[in-house]
């Protein structure tokens, strides 16, 4: 099939651990300081109510880096890859909604001072959950192919 070939799942392994590691690193980065600030960052977007702030902010990085460390070291690969895919298309729609109300905000994507949502933070997690959609695709499409 498709996927047989040594090249694919070379390409496969490589998207994987790059996904898995940009999903580390964020989450890296926002545990470095107070939740307080990614707690300001998530806030900002005005669509969750107060009291769901504060739990968010404390368990979201921590939830984005065991799914990015799973994913590197190719546990769960299809739940990770799929839960993975959901959250980038939620914080993609979140993005879109922003930047489409003219919000100058920080995406707080890697961390509370983060980028402000632009044509680039949009280009980069658009990026990103392409990726996603990809690994996510071909870890169903090789357990298709074991069967």
């Amino acid at each position: 099939m498709i996927f047989s070939s040594r090249t694919w799942r070379a390409i496969g392994l490589v998207l994987r651990i790059a996904l898995g590691a940009v999903f580390a690193y964020a989450a890296w980065l926002k545990l470095r300081v107070s939740w307080v600030f990614f707690a300001g960052a998530i806030g900002d977007y005005k669509v969750l109510p107060d009291w769901a702030v504060a739990p968010l902010a404390r368990t979201l990085p921590w939830v984005e880096l065991l799914l990015g460390a799973l994913l590197i070291v190719g546990l769960f690969k299809r739940t990770v890859s799929t839960a993975i895919s959901l959250l980038l298309a939620g914080f993609f729609i979140l993005l879109i909604r922003a930047f489409a109300m003219h919000m100058d905000i920080s995406c707080g994507c890697f961390g509370p001072t983060g980028d402000h949502i632009s044509w680039r933070t949009l280009l980069r997690d658009g990026s990103l959950l392409a990726v996603s959609l990809v690994v996510t695709w071909m870890s169903y499409a090789r357990r298709r192919e074991a069967a």
